[in-house]
């Protein structure tokens, strides 16, 4: 009998933040995992799932880290358990996201934007 392999998981994250005519704003976490074995799928999930922040006494250049760093860091333990009791019930061993540094997304994501205009530029 030989070793199971053990199955290759991705994890994609992408936010979504709005204002919105009442002066809230909304954010929209999407977070795909998805978990093959060679070529075939062992699962793949989507989540959206999103929060309404009032948000005051922020000046305007703190607004977006606010909204794509901290925004999300309460939403994430929510939806990580949502994922893994999709898992569970869907007959495989719960798949427990490791935490994710919003931060560490949110400078990514800006140095790609900054990055966007150089290249179109060459």
């Amino acid at each position: 009998m030989g070793v199971a392999e053990a199955p290759g998981v991705e994890v994609e994250v992408e936010l979504a933040a709005r204002g919105r005519d009442d002066g809230l704003f909304e954010l929209d976490m999407t977070l795909t995992v998805g978990a093959k074995r060679g070529e075939q799928t062992a699962f793949h999930v989507q989540l959206v799932y999103g929060g309404v922040f009032a948000i005051q006494g922020v000046p305007q250049e703190a607004l977006e880290p606010m909204l794509l760093v901290e925004c999300p860091r309460f939403l994430f333990p929510f939806a990580r358990q949502i994922i893994a009791n999709l898992t569970t019930e869907g007959g495989f061993p719960a798949f427990r996201m490791d935490p994710l540094d919003f931060g560490a997304i949110y400078m990514a994501r800006r140095s790609q934007e900054l990055q966007a205009p150089a290249a179109g530029n060459a």
